[in-house]
C-alpha cells in the first residue's frame, strides 16, 4: 500500500492551521510513515500501536517496539497540539510545555514504582525511550530553546518538533521505496492488539525469559 502524499501535506496543513490535535493524531493513526524520523531503521519495523493505557490515569499516544539485538527497547511518544506555545515572554517554559514534559515524566515515573507492569503491558522490556514531539522547528532555534531542550534531552525525554512530519514527507516524495516496512504496515493499530502482537512474536517471548 502506497501512502496519498499530497493528502497527507493538506491534512498536515490542516491540523496545523486549525491547531488541532485530534486532527494531527487521527492523521498519525492513517499514515504510519509519518513516524519514520523517530525509527532507528526503515526496514523491518515493528507495528506501531496508539493510546496504551497503564496505570488508573496514564496513556501513551503511541509506542512501538525496537527488536534490537540486546534486548527490547519499547519506545513511549506524547504528540501535544499543532501550534503549541513553548515559552512566555519572560522566557520560561509555557504550560503547555510543562504539561507534555510532566506527562512524559509521569510515565517513568510509573514504571520506576511498577516494574511488573513492563511485564504485563510490554511482554519484556530492557529499556524504554521517551520522545515529546511539541513545537514547530523554528520555535526550537532560538538559543535559550535550544538550550533548555538539550537539558531535558540529557535528562532521557528526547524532545522533537513537528518538522519530523515535513522531513517524513519529503523523504518519502524522494525514495518511496525505501519505506516499503511502513507501507506494510500502514495503519497505526489500536492497543487492544498490543498484547496479543507480543505473545506472538518469539523474539519478545525469548527476551521474557531473561529479563526480570
Amino acid at each position: 500500500m502506497g501512502f496519498d502524499i499530497e493528502k497527507v501535506r493538506e491534512q498536515l496543513k490542516t491540523a496545523r492551521s486549525n491547531s488541532s490535535e485530534r486532527q494531527l493524531l487521527q492523521l498519525l493513526k492513517e499514515n504510519s510513515f509519518l513516524f519514520s524520523e523517530l525509527f532507528s531503521r526503515h526496514f523491518g519495523i515493528q507495528p506501531i500501536f496508539s493510546e496504551v493505557s497503564f496505570g488508573n490515569n496514564f496513556r501513551c499516544d503511541f509506542c512501538w517496539l525496537n527488536d534490537n539485538s540486546d534486548g527490547p527497547e519499547w519506545v513511549l511518544v506524547e504528540i501535544e497540539k499543532p501550534c503549541a506555545r513553548l515559552f512566555n515572554q519572560n522566557r520560561e517554559p509555557s504550560a503547555e510545555l510543562n504539561h507534555g514534559i510532566e506527562q512524559v515524566k509521569s510515565w517513568q515515573r510509573y514504571f520506576e514504582f511498577n516494574p511488573a507492569e513492563k511485564r504485563r503491558i510490554f511482554g519484556a522490556v530492557r529499556k524504554f525511550r521517551y520522545i515529546l514531539v511539541i513545537g514547530e522547528k523554528s520555535d526550537w532555534e532560538a538559543r535559550e530553546a535550544s538550550l533548555w531542550r538539550a537539558f531535558e534531552n540529557h535528562n532521557s525525554i528526547e524532545i522533537r518538533s513537528m518538522n519530523i512530519f515535513d522531513r517524513a514527507i519529503e523523504n518519502y516524495e524522494k525514495i518511496p521505496d525505501h519505506y516499503w516496512s511502513f507501507q506494510e504496515n500502514p495503519l497505526v493499530l489500536n492497543a487492544s492488539k498490543l498484547q496479543a502482537y507480543w505473545e506472538e512474536y518469539s523474539y519478545i517471548m525469548t527476551w521474557r525469559k531473561i529479563l526480570p
